[in-house]
């Protein structure tokens, strides 16, 4: 029987919309990987596949492993499903009398085309707002009033507060409620006693107060981010708890930590509560891990490319530093959640590609066949062909090895319904439509990553490449040469990273105070505003489990321009609490970020300068085992040839007979040329004629062009 160690492991899983991914670390042992398909509505039974291949590929026992587990660290699109699906709790919202129809209006004219697509923004006459996830009928107007200062102008009408609440629980049958005052971000009394009427009256009802999920200005934004954490709050509550159960029951009785989309994780019961923080939690642990990685690597300039089953995602890391969004956006609706900057299209290796009628031009998604029916190739049932089906066709998968041979692929059936629904419409043999598909693909990436490089200022030349996902190792080839960038990385957890970026977070906690200063201003002021936040952070991390020595603090400030109204967020990074000298290196670094922004020469201190946000970012910082580095070999990759096959070189924009080597059988320091195909359990990597690929000490597939 195997000897069990408490603490040793970390695990770590990923669910996405196709597939379920694990990582499993611990001091002084190679990094364990596994994945399975999601299994939705159950997503735990996905999970727990997906771990059992990871165990099982170190023959370790699942029970085991989970009783000699430090924590537990996961990351989910369950909350972005639940709103693309429109799957949610039946919400009502209670807001100030007067305001009842802010989420409705949204930002005015701009919510009628905000979040589409290029071509559904060319006839902004046609357009419509998304529909809300709370109509008309389910918010309710109550009687109070506070002022910009935080004075109430107008008690809270208790008792009509009340019938008003009564109402949508007992008529309108609602199941959550959100709750947005105006400026209750300071002063938060009126929506603390509209939330203990609702406790009152049905204390199972879900409620969410804009007073703690989004105590910021932006009357729409404030209110659509408390719709959206009520109406997803419950179905994220539910499905933790489910979740935790489902680890009790293979006897793991630790902590859950539960990864948010600005990059820091929560431990699951303050996560269930903040239901909103959870939205492209996957993404931005993928962008976690390649900063992570490049820091092992020497690499601070990195572009992060994530392509799984259903979409494309990419986020850029700029001298070690993440990107966070200005404006984020889920499904057409705002929010004001710190996010990390990943930007997406509907274009994974699950996309349905189809012909436009209107133009008989292939169209790629950004309708996806998911984890079921699947793509044809799966032979679960799958009518549409997809990207997966195209990536097989021009030889780039082998249906006998696909995750491992757990999977066999049917490229007869994939075969004969792409030709009927596209090349035969396009008037194509199968290659060549096979071929002009791949290659679309491939453009779309690189105008995503130019609207994200190249039209911000920064030269793609200057970056490092991560391509992850199961798919995007098929593609980054093709459009990294394309960038030209400096090189690529597939990392040896490509496939898995998202989940391999959540071993790499801290847990991270978020605090903010909103108050307009015209700088220069008082900067004892200053320090006071930050100084309660200071203690709150101190206190919740220490509840945590965190000690002083693995407590961390940064602060920074949303400056702007005076009558200007986007800021812009800025770090601290002289000593803390500020003085002189540190205030006048804030400004300065203002202005770069602004004419980093903005363009060059944009600044211009003497229109004055405000201060209008102050926020902490409290990180407890998570003991991380030892990464293992592997001896170097020679450059002969011979013994790892298992096959040659035909597969698309772009250079011969045709097929060629080429080498398939086998992952397992690579050893670090291995070095080969392409045109090259690379079989990993989870993955296959493309290495295209006039490049050259090799393996590191850490198991990374490193590709430079000749």
């Amino acid at each position: 029987m195997e000897s069990i160690v408490k603490d040793k492991y970390i695990i770590a899983t990923d669910v996405g919309g196709t597939c379920t991914d694990t990582v499993i670390i611990a001091s002084g042992e190679p990094i364990l990987v596994g994945k399975s398909l999601s299994t939705p509505p159950n997503f735990a039974n996905g999970i727990i596949n997906s771990i059992k291949d990871a165990a099982k590929n170190g023959s370790l026992d699942i029970n085991s492993l989970f009783k000699s587990c430090r924590f537990f660290v996961h990351g989910s699109t369950v909350v972005d499903n639940t709103l693309l699906t429109r799957d949610g709790a039946k919400t009502g919202l209670v807001t100030t009398e007067g305001f009842e129809d802010t989420l409705l209006i949204t930002r005015g004219a701009y919510g009628r085309w905000g979040g589409l697509t290029e071509d559904g923004i060319k006839h902004p006459v046609s357009t419509n707002r998304a529909d809300p996830l709370v109509p008309g009928d389910r918010i309710k107007g109550i009687i109070e009033r506070v002022d910009y200062k935080g004075h109430i102008l107008r008690e809270l009408d208790l008792d009509q507060a009340e019938s008003s609440i009564r109402d949508l629980i007992e008529n309108h049958k609602v199941n959550a409620l959100a709750v947005c005052l105006l400026w209750s971000f300071f002063n938060p009394l009126h929506e603390q006693k509209v939330k203990e009427i609702v406790r009152s009256i049905s204390p199972e009802t879900y409620v969410s107060l804009s007073s703690e999920i989004a105590p910021v200005p932006g009357e729409y934004e404030r209110t659509s981010t408390t719709v959206i954490n009520a109406y997803a709050g419950r179905i994220i509550e539910n499905y933790l708890q489910s979740l935790s159960s489902k680890l009790r029951d293979h006897g793991y009785d630790g902590e859950i930590l539960v990864m948010q989309g600005y990059g820091g994780l929560l431990p699951a019961i303050e996560a269930s509560n903040k239901a909103v923080g959870m939205l492209e939690c996957g993404p931005a642990a993928g962008v976690i891990g390649s900063r992570y990685l490049g820091s092992l690597m020497g690499d601070e300039n990195i572009i992060a490319a994530d392509m799984g089953g259903t979409t494309f995602k990419v986020g850029v890391i700029q001298n070690g530093e993440l990107r966070h969004a200005r404006e984020p956006m889920v499904d057409r609706f705002h929010y004001v959640a710190p996010k990390l900057d990943v930007v997406s299209i509907g274009a994974g290796g699950g996309s349905i590609i189809s012909i436009d009628p209107r133009t008989n031009v292939p169209v790629i998604g950004p309708q996806s066949a998911g984890a079921f029916p699947g793509p044809v190739c799966y032979g679960q049932g799958g009518e549409e062909p997809t990207l997966t089906d195209v990536m097989m066709l021009i030889g780039y998968m082998d249906p006998d090895r696909f995750l491992g041979g757990s999977v066999p692929l049917n490229i007869k059936l994939a075969k004969h319904i792409f030709k009927a629904k596209i090349a035969d419409p396009l008037g194509l043999d199968v290659d060549e439509a096979a071929v002009g598909i791949y290659r679309i693909a491939a453009a779309q990436i690189t105008d995503l990553i130019h609207e994200i490089t190249v039209e911000q200022g920064l030269d793609p030349r200057d970056y490092v490449l991560h391509a992850f996902g199961g798919s995007c190792p098929l593609l980054c080839s093709m459009f990294g040469a394309e960038l030209q960038v400096k090189k690529i990385v597939v990392p040896y957890t490509a496939s898995v990273n998202c989940a391999f970026g959540l071993v790499s977070a801290d847990v991270i906690h978020e605090y903010t105070h909103t108050e307009t200063f015209s700088v220069p201003c008082d900067i004892n002021k200053v320090n006071s505003i930050f100084e309660p936040m200071i203690k709150k952070a101190q206190n919740q991390l220490k509840a945590d489990g965190f000690i002083d020595k693995t407590i961390s603090m940064e602060w920074s400030i949303d400056l702007r321009y005076a009558r200007q109204v986007h800021e812009v967020t800025t770090l601290i990074k002289g000593v803390t609490p500020l003085n002189k000298d540190s205030m006048n290196l804030l400004i300065k670094h203002f202005e770069e970020l602004y004419e980093r922004r903005y363009g060059k020469g944009s600044a211009y201190r003497d229109a004055g300068i405000e201060m209008t946000m102050f926020r902490l970012t409290a990180k407890g910082l998570v003991e991380r085992p030892s990464v293992e580095r592997l001896p170097i070999n020679s450059k002969d990759y011979s013994e790892a040839i298992i096959d040659n096959r035909k597969i698309f070189v772009d250079l011969r924009n045709g097929l060629k007979e080429s080498p398939v080597l086998d992952f397992d059988k690579i050893l670090p320091g291995n070095a080969f040329s392409g045109p090259v195909l690379i079989h990993t359990p989870i993955t296959t990597i493309v290495i295209q004629e006039g490049q050259t690929g090799h393996m590191d000490d850490l198991k990374n597939i490193i590709i430079e062009f000749d």
